[in-house]
């Protein structure tokens, strides 16, 4: 078998979107070398338990204080030595405490989850490599300043989804969301889609439902008239989804529609979620908001959030315009409409 001819090569779609600007080239240069990367790590994904145990805990932690995984070292140590190779001053990474400098004339700087979804490594799930490229500030007083920018100021994002398919998925400049799949058999990734405009309107939602308890009342309550389908106030019925691979979640959307929440809750360190705004949340809102989706961090657009700190965490709900508006809608309502006590007969922000 082999895949269709015409379609055009990563490398060549790369050189051809940057000319005219020196920070879209820094930029695509710094992708080509993620993608390279991204080719040995699905290499390396495919074998599976015949490399090892891939999902072993190393014996270390990472940021969050979680413990790492094989993976999630190795990946650290080849994406790292890739952006060495890049025109990258600094990078942010969920495997490291610190920034590391790497080149302090380069134009630009990156944030990335070299292994997303580790949870799945050994179930042969969809795990990925997120990424965000943001210009370097001539005006940085440190080299966490860099990184205290707002998503907007993005000049491109991504990720890299290690599946039944390689895909890089990715926007650069003010270009399209575009996927690029690997082709295994000559180690190089083509033109397979264009993304979007995602619909506005769903019947999937994602969200790990088993979180129930924690939540605060008017997340319960949106999720609760998603799941009273035709005969609850949304009028139509849902499929729910939960991949535990913010990857695999935001594929999906990007391609069909759905929304996706991961909220705040009400346990310890869990009030802002736990995914990182930096290097999680807001290439992903880059990604959604490009292909005419949405992204919140539950009320507001997630991309106006600037980074306070480099492993700040954020919520995120983002997917179809309609329910994730609608969402917000929920979160900010000031009605107490979900309260669900008998007292007020289990009204929700659509019910009266």
């Amino acid at each position: 078998m082999s895949r269709i001819s015409g379609s055009e090569e990563l490398n060549a779609y790369l050189r051809r979107v940057a000319g005219g600007s020196a920070l879209i080239e820094a930029a695509a240069e710094t992708l080509a070398e993620i993608a390279a990367t991204g080719a040995k790590m699905s290499d390396l994904i495919g074998l599976g338990q015949l490399y090892g145990r891939l999902g072993a805990a190393r014996g270390t932690e990472n940021s969050d204080g979680d413990a790492q995984k094989e993976l999630d070292v190795l990946a650290n140590e080849m994406f790292v030595e890739a952006l060495r190779r890049s025109p990258v001053r600094a990078v942010v990474s969920e495997e490291m405490k610190d920034v590391e400098v790497l080149d302090e004339t380069a134009p630009v700087v990156v944030a990335m989850d070299p292994l997303d979804g580790s949870s799945n490594i050994d179930a042969n799930v969809s795990i990925g490599t997120i990424f965000s490229v943001l210009p370097a500030l001539a005006e940085a007083a440190s080299p966490e300043a860099h990184f205290r920018q707002p998503g907007h100021a993005q000049i491109a994002a991504g990720f890299v989804i290690y599946g039944p398919q390689t895909s890089i998925v990715f926007a650069i400049g003010d270009g399209p969301v575009e996927i690029f799949t690997l082709d295994r058999a000559d180690g190089r990734f083509y033109h397979a889609a264009t993304a979007g405009p995602i619909p506005a309107q769903t019947s999937e939602y994602a969200v790990n439902a088993s979180n129930y308890r924690h939540w605060e009342p008017t997340v319960r309550a949106f999720v609760e008239d998603c799941a009273l389908g035709a005969d609850g106030p949304m009028k139509r019925n849902f499929n729910m989804r939960w991949v535990a691979s913010l990857v695999a979640e935001a594929y999906r959307i990007l391609l069909r529609g759905g929304i996706f929440l991961y909220p705040g809750d009400n346990r310890p360190g869990y009030a802002d979620g736990r995914l990182r705004l930096l290097y999680e949340g807001a290439p992903i809102a880059f990604l959604i908001e490009r292909a005419g989706g949405m992204a919140t961090e539950g009320v507001a657009p997630l991309l106006d959030v600037t980074a306070g700190s480099i492993h700040q965490r954020t919520p995120l709900v983002f997917g179809s315009a309609d329910p994730t508006r609608l969402a917000a809608a929920y979160r900010s309502d000031t009605r107490g409409s979900a309260e669900r006590a008998p007292l007020f007969g289990g009204r929700g922000l659509m019910r009266e």
